[in-house]
């Protein structure tokens, strides 16, 4: 019997699968075998919004929480994920250049904003740019793919959708499966769930471009104006990504992809051929926080969703919150209740 069901496989299932193993539960976890928005994301780690140049709701601990969590995990799939390529935000005008240098003197924002502008090579950036301290990004493909082999090696994975007809939380079980908790870490997906299908998460369609630029950038970090742009091999760059709440059809949008090219165009002069388009449902919330805890009846099932954009981050640090609260009762925060807004 296994303590415990995880139903998904993007950050939220696989950082909360950690957790599991890390503290040698018992679990399964169902694949579709789909790729999530989480696994065609630009794996970005970011202490700052760089629109406003501030900082979010316990930043600092969620930098120094997924270091940790990076370090346990590569205990056992023998990589460590963690890609040492600070931010560098091209600056629009001066005005914004003088925002930044007077935001990165606050006590807030002093840990995360670099005081000295720097020019790049390569990209247009006439107002230089300024480094984004403690950002990096997560190597996402080998991340994926490195723990889904290992939980496949390990009999954890269930390559098969999760069927709620064979779920009965009254005598916690799935078919002929005895469980103890269920995680349901779904994305958009959760909008399929019986149990959970009203929980305030909103669907933010994100496209990126993977380029091939005629002449490459001499640098390995992240570069970013309207979007991020970043090597993803020796050939082959990310551009993206998009944010539109309106649109929910399943292929790609032209107009998304529009911006991304001119966006692309505006601070990379030289040619550069689109390889492919890419784009994933992101599940967000109103307040920018995750939605946790237990289903109102049945006290078996959980919910962990709407980590956003920050994906990684909130993955990383919330999968332990959560842990901690199933296995010790530890109250979880009310900002992260998934009811806090009823």
């Amino acid at each position: 019997m296994p303590e415990y069901i995880i139903v998904g496989d993007g950050y939220a299932a696989l950082f909360f699968a950690h957790q599991l193993i890390k503290n040698n539960r018992t679990f399964l976890l169902f694949s579709e075998g789909k790729k999530s928005a989480s696994q065609v994301s630009a794996g970005i780690i970011n202490p700052v919004v760089l629109k406003k140049f501030t900082t979010f709701w316990k930043a600092q601990e969620q930098i120094d929480g997924l270091k940790k969590t990076l370090a346990e995990i590569e205990q056992y799939t023998g990589k460590n994920y963690w890609i040492e390529a600070n931010i560098h935000r091209i600056f629009h005008d001066e005005k914004e250049r003088e925002l930044w240098l007077k935001k990165s003197q606050t006590e807030e924002l002093n840990p995360f904003l670099a005081q000295r502008f720097e020019t790049l090579s390569g990209v247009e950036n006439p107002h230089q740019t300024g480094s984004v301290m403690q950002s990096a990004r997560l190597n996402v493909a080998d991340f994926f793919s490195d723990m889904m082999r290992y939980l496949e090696q390990k009999g954890h994975l269930v390559l098969e959708k999760f069927d709620y007809a064979l779920l009965n939380p009254s005598e916690q079980k799935y078919g002929d499966i005895r469980y103890k908790h269920i995680v349901f870490a779904e994305g958009m997906g959760v909008k399929a769930n019986p149990f959970f299908s009203e929980i305030p998460v909103n669907p933010n369609k994100g496209h990126h471009l993977k380029v091939k630029l005629s002449s490459p950038i001499d640098h390995s970090f992240t570069v970013k104006k309207k979007h991020f742009l970043f090597p993803m091999d020796a050939d082959t760059y990310y551009y993206g990504g998009t944010y539109d709440r309106e649109q929910y059809h399943n292929e790609v949008d032209e107009s998304a992809k529009a911006q991304l090219i001119g966006g692309l165009s505006e601070i990379y002069k030289a040619g550069y051929e689109v390889e492919a388009v890419h784009f994933g449902f992101r599940p967000t919330v109103k307040d920018r926080r995750p939605l946790m805890g237990a289903h109102p009846e049945f006290d078996s099932l959980y919910v962990f969703n709407g980590l956003g954009a920050r994906g990684v981050l909130n993955g990383s640090y919330f999968s332990e919150v959560l842990y901690q609260h199933i296995s010790q009762g530890i109250a979880l925060p009310n900002e992260v209740r998934w009811n806090r807004f009823s």
